[in-house]
């Protein structure tokens, strides 16, 4: 995958680095250690740091990789698209991976990274009042799995539905961030997911059986590796909100954003999860927006191409910015109102 994504930003326009990274402490994890995140930011950042004229919307990123491979740079040509046509901030989350750390703990470095973000927003001049996450496949489930389980880190007494009682955070996590709590709620405006898996309920066998093309699936090779390597132990349960999103609870489907954004491919053994996760959502009164890439596999827009980008994912990308511009400009004009009233 290293090699494959090295010849994917070759192609030009080449994908700039990350702009700067930090390293910080994981809290929800019983596992501890620390999650890396790599910013990207627009040309006139620093300038308008030292400034404070305005703040920026940040738009927080999952990479794919089955939660066993890849880097939180794997998504460069998106964050790239997201800095110059939304001119939003991306910050992108080297979670920790399978099988050293299966689930939930990549989730669980998910919420860490929201709330260091929204924190310290102010030090990083970003608007905590425009935030956005996406992700890509793996990282389109933490699109979703991500904000729900802030939603138990924000309010402990939240009933998941899910019989894994040892999923729970300890109250000694709780106490750790109460003075965080009273300060500022997390708020996430929107959701980008893109060929995200959401339902693990379905066996692999089950999923290809939804398949248009089923010469276009992942080799069971990868998807028998990731499994293993994520779903730990065998025997848990695997319709947990926090690993299968189209089967959580009504209210903690209704407790997300209001704003959805979902891409899936024509090709792809996820497709169908991903679809029923639209619909549960469209029931709850969520503005969905919903694109089908035509003719299209699993991962389409990382295509190890070095001549030229994947076609198709441009334009993708580019709708997802609009829609993103309108999302973030309407958040701001809303806040801009609630202070006008103050």
């Amino acid at each position: 995958m290293a090699v494959g994504m090295f010849i994917h930003r070759l192609a030009p326009p080449r994908p700039p680095p990350p702009s700067f990274s930090r390293i910080i402490p994981t809290a929800i994890s019983p596992n501890r250690g620390t999650v890396k995140i790599q910013f990207y930011v627009p040309k006139d950042y620093n300038l308008q740091r030292n400034l404070r004229t305005k703040k920026y919307p940040v738009v927080v990123n999952f990479h794919g990789g089955g939660f066993t491979i890849g880097t939180a740079t794997d998504d460069a040509r998106w964050a790239h698209t997201v800095v110059d046509e939304v001119g939003a901030v991306v910050a992108s989350v080297d979670y920790r991976l399978a099988p050293e750390y299966p689930f939930p703990t990549a989730v669980e470095d998910g919420v860490d990274a929201l709330i260091y973000i929204s924190k310290h927003s102010e030090e990083l001049n970003l608007d905590p009042d425009r935030i956005a996450v996406s992700g890509f496949s793996a990282g389109g489930n933490m699109a979703f799995t991500v904000p729900l389980r802030l939603q138990e880190e924000l309010d402990p007494s939240l009933d998941t539905g899910s019989p894994d009682t040892e999923l729970a955070p300890s109250k000694s996590v709780h106490q750790s961030i109460t003075d965080f709590h009273a300060m500022q709620a997390v708020k996430v405006a929107a959701i980008v997911a893109w060929y995200p898996s959401a339902d693990y309920t379905r066996t692999r066998e089950q999923r290809r059986k939804t398949m248009v093309r089923v010469d276009q699936a992942l080799p069971a090779f990868f998807t028998e590796l990731f499994d293993d390597s994520y779903l730990q132990p065998p025997s848990m349960n695997r319709s947990n909100p926090y690993l299968s999103p189209a089967l959580a609870p009504q209210g903690m489907l209704s407790a997300l954003p209001d704003e959805i954004l979902m891409y899936t491919c024509e090709w792809d053994m996820l497709r169908a999860e991903g679809q029923r996760l639209k619909a549960r959502l469209e029931e709850l009164g969520k503005r969905v927006v919903y694109k089908m890439v035509p003719e299209v596999a699993h991962g389409w827009d990382k295509g190890p191409n070095p001549i030229s980008p994947t076609p198709k994912a441009k334009d993708f990308y580019l709708h997802a910015c609009r829609e993103l511009r309108r999302i973030f400009n309407s958040s701001r004009a809303s806040t801009a109102g609630e202070a006008d009233e103050v």
